[in-house]
């Protein structure tokens, strides 16, 4: 790693940190109140930024939340709606009738990891 043969001088030192300096912040008036805001930011005065009321300061802020929420519509494919027409079916019968309700059965899901193994079991006992 490079090393310094000699140190920096005092005037060396000062010429290169003079261009070193702090800016003043942009400043700016709000377009609704007139109050002096930093550029790009939320008027801390009266809640406005760009000419529209974003912060609850302002009198005429609107949560965007709450105008645009609407019911989300359920979506039902066509096999769906046939299942939940033979269930109503099924139930109005049920209900004249007071036997026991109808309960479909559905198929057992084997997985084909337990068919292997089921097979290698029997072949082992065949022998």
């Amino acid at each position: 790693m490079a090393v310094p043969k000699k140190r920096t001088g005092h005037s060396a030192q000062g010429h290169r940190r003079s261009n070193w300096k702090a800016t003043k912040p942009e400043v700016t008036t709000c377009a609704n109140c007139g109050q002096p805001v930093l550029a790009h930011t939320v008027c801390s005065a009266c809640g406005y930024y760009k000419g529209k009321a974003v912060s609850i300061k302002s009198p005429d802020y609107v949560e965007a939340g709450a105008e645009t929420k609407k019911a989300p519509k359920k979506k039902t494919t066509a096999k769906k709606a046939e299942k939940v027409e033979e269930t109503k079916v099924v139930t109005e019968p049920a209900a004249e009738q007071t036997a026991e309700p109808v309960k479909e059965e559905k198929p057992k899901r084997t997985r084909k990891s337990t068919k292997k193994i089921e097979d290698k079991t029997e072949d082992k006992t065949e022998e």
